[in-house]
């Protein structure tokens, strides 16, 4: 009896050192998704504050705003869309210089506007400059505003950099992380290679041997990679009370249900196929092998 509770007690033992190393492994990998999915949103937002600006003619007929503002709003390119009347200009105008226009020239000489932002797929110089060519040729329209085409690279090229950035750091994340779990899981396979020796001898398969060796770990990955999410779920929603940023803002419920789900996939991928490698090693391996 106290020989089959000191194999209970080591055999837990091993698993939660496999299931509290791999839980932190998987929080780190949670937290670079977080930030990836973080930067991307924050990206996409930048890019989808770039507008274009369409002056429009004097003395258009009534109602040819609004309907030239529906057909850009239908277009794929358009993320957001406001008709500026004469009114609002001139307003926005005093507001800004603290200049009336009005009383200096006699009569408003500003001109109704639409100004648009675009999805941040068609933030970059070639697309707005086409859009540009288009909304040209239309009769009402005087003149069309850009953002500086320097500008627009500038901020894309900084952006690119930034994905690569994160790119590489989570490659080589993931690749560290295999090799920690692959080794806390070796360590507890060690353990066990003289009984998967001797059920060798026996006649055991070798798909036998393996399964509870994989099952078990990757159990314990499940079981790690619920533990990551519960402990970043936690801090999403403690990070406003203990005064840090509101990461929920940043990544939503639906984005981080999504994370959580890959990383408790992970868990048990990168467990199971430790798990078989080092499992394969040693169904190899001669019995003078076993002691080195």
């Amino acid at each position: 009896m106290k020989n089959y509770k000191e194999v209970k007690v080591s055999y837990l033992s091993r698993h939660l050192t496999v299931i509290i190393s791999v839980t932190l492994v998987l929080l780190l990998l949670g937290v670079i998704a977080m930030v990836w999915t973080g930067a991307d949103r924050e990206t996409r937002r930048l890019k989808e504050k770039i507008e274009l600006c369409l002056v429009l003619r004097d003395s258009i007929p009534v109602g040819d705003s609004q309907r030239l503002a529906e057909k850009i709003s239908r277009q794929p390119y358009c993320a957001n869309i406001t008709v500026v009347s004469k009114e609002e200009a001139l307003k926005k105008w005093t507001e800004d210089t603290g200049e009336n226009l009005e009383e200096l020239f006699g009569v408003n000489p500003l001109s109704e506007e639409i100004n648009f932002g675009l999805k941040s797929e068609y933030a970059n110089a070639s697309a707005i400059k086409s859009i540009k060519g288009v909304l040209e040729k239309e009769q009402i329209v005087e003149s069309v505003s850009v953002p500086d085409a320097e500008m627009v690279e500038a901020m894309n090229r900084n952006i690119q950099r930034l994905s690569v950035v994160l790119a590489l750091v989570a490659g080589i994340m993931l690749v560290i992380s295999f090799v920690l779990i692959n080794n806390t899981v070796h360590l507890t396979i060690y353990s066990r290679r003289f009984t998967i020796h001797t059920m060798k001898l026996v006649g055991a398969t070798n798909g036998f041997i393996r399964r509870p060796v994989i099952v078990n770990n990757m159990l314990a990955g499940m079981t790690a990679g619920v533990l990551a999410a519960g402990i970043l779920a936690l801090i999403m929603l403690c990070a406003p009370k203990l005064g840090l940023p509101d990461i929920a803002g940043m990544v939503s419920w639906e984005i981080f249900g999504m994370i959580a789900a890959a990383i408790v996939l992970a868990g048990m991928a990168l467990c199971s196929l430790a798990s078989w490698l080092s499992a394969n090693a040693y169904l190899h391996k001669d019995y003078d092998a076993l002691f080195k």
